[in-house]
C-alpha cells in the first residue's frame, strides 16, 4: 500500500526527532567526558542540552500532532462533502425526472417519500456538524432540564432507527422480552435532563451500532438500575468490534471506524459520539465502550444520573 504524503511527513519528523536527540545526546556526553573537572560550566551544560532534547522532542511531537489533526479534518471535510452532496443530487434527480416525465400517482408518492428520506439526512448532517461545532466552542449544558421517562425516549429512538434504516422489528430490540417498565413493571425510571438531547444522544448510539453492524444488523437495548442513584442504557451490537487501543478514541472528533475493518465503510462525520460524549457529561454521567474485538461487536453504555423517586 503506498504511504500518503501526510504519513511521509509523520515519518520524517519522527526519524529528524529521533536524529536530533541521539546527537544531542552524544554531544552532552562528549562535552562530559572533555570537561568533567570543570563542575559548574558541567552543571550548566547539563541543563542546557536536557533543554535542547526536551524541546526537539515537544517541537516533534507538536508537528505529529498538528500532521494528524490536519489529516482528520480533511477526512470530516470528505466525509460532509459525501454525505452533502448524495441527498442532493438524489433530490435533483427526482425532481427532473417529475418535471420531465409523467408517471402515475403511486410512482409521484414514491419519489416524494424518497426526497422526504433524502432531506431527513441533509437535516441530520447539517444537525450534527451544528451540534458538534456548539460543542467544541462552549461547555455544554442542559438547557431545559425537566423530569423524563428515560425507558419511553430510549423506546422513541428505536422506532425512529427501525423506520430510518428501514429495520424489522427484531433487528433492533430491547435484551428482554419487554421494554422496563412495560404493563406496570417496577417504578418509572426517570432522569432530569434535557429530553431533546437526551433523544440525540440515543439516537446517535443506535445510529453507530447499526451502522457499524454490517448487512445483518442485530442490535439489543437494555435498560438497567444498578443502584438508586444510576440509569444505565446497553446498546450491543454483533458487528466490526473494536480493537482494546481504540475504545477511547471513538468518542474523539472525526473519529470512523478504518476502511480496512469494515468490509462496507459506514457513512457518517465521525461527530456521533463525540457529541453523546458531551450530552453525557452535560447530564453528569458518562459514556463508554466495550468491545472483546475486531469482528466480535461492541457494547455502549450511557450512565446517567437517576432522578429521585
Amino acid at each position: 500500500m503506498l504511504i500518503t504524503g501526510r504519513r511521509r511527513k509523520i515519518i520524517f519528523f519522527i526519524v529528524l526527532g529521533i536524529c536530533l536527540v541521539v546527537l544531542a545526546v552524544a554531544l552532552n556526553v562528549s562535552w562530559i567526558i572533555l570537561h568533567w573537572r570543570q563542575g559548574l560550566l558541567l552543571f550548566v551544560g547539563v541543563l542546557f542540552f536536557a533543554a535542547i532534547i526536551l524541546g526537539l522532542i515537544l517541537n516533534t511531537g507538536f508537528l505529529v500532532r498538528e500532521i494528524r489533526l490536519n489529516e482528520q479534518h480533511d477526512s470530516f471535510i470528505n466525509a460532509v462533502t459525501h454525505e452533502l452532496k448524495t441527498p442532493i443530487t438524489s433530490i435533483r434527480l427526482y425532481l427532473e425526472t417529475l418535471q420531465r416525465r409523467d408517471v402515475d400517482e403511486g410512482q409521484r408518492q414514491h419519489f416524494y417519500k424518497l426526497m422526504l428520506d433524502d432531506t431527513d439526512r441533509l437535516r441530520g448532517t447539517v444537525d450534527q456538524v451544528l451540534k458538534a461545532g456548539e460543542v467544541r466552542f462552549r461547555r455544554m449544558a442542559a438547557r431545559n432540564p425537566v423530569e423524563v421517562d428515560f425507558p419511553v425516549i430510549v423506546g422513541e429512538c428505536m422506532e425512529l432507527a427501525r423506520t430510518r434504516h428501514h429495520l424489522q422489528p427484531a433487528a433492533l430490540h430491547w435484551q428482554d422480552a419487554a421494554p422496563p417498565n412495560g404493563n406496570g413493571r417496577g417504578a418509572a425510571i426517570k432522569v432530569h435532563g434535557d429530553a431533546d438531547e437526551l433523544r440525540t444522544a440515543i439516537a446517535n448510539i443506535l445510529d453507530n451500532a447499526i451502522k457499524y453492524s454490517g448487512a445483518d444488523v442485530d442490535v439489543s437495548v437494555g435498560i438497567d438500575t444498578p443502584d438508586p442513584q444510576r440509569v444505565v442504557l446497553r446498546v450491543r451490537d454483533r458487528g466490526v468490534g473494536i480493537p482494546a487501543g481504540e475504545l477511547k478514541r471513538i468518542f474523539k472528533r472525526f473519529y470512523r471506524v478504518p476502511r480496512s475493518r469494515s468490509s462496507s465503510h459506514a457513512k457518517g462525520t465521525g461527530l456521533g459520539l463525540f457529541i453523546v460524549r458531551a450530552i453525557a457529561r452535560a447530564h453528569g454521567g458518562k459514556v463508554f465502550a466495550e468491545s472483546a474485538g475486531e469482528a466480535r461487536g461492541t457494547t455502549v453504555t450511557l450512565e446517567l444520573p437517576r432522578s429521585a423517586a
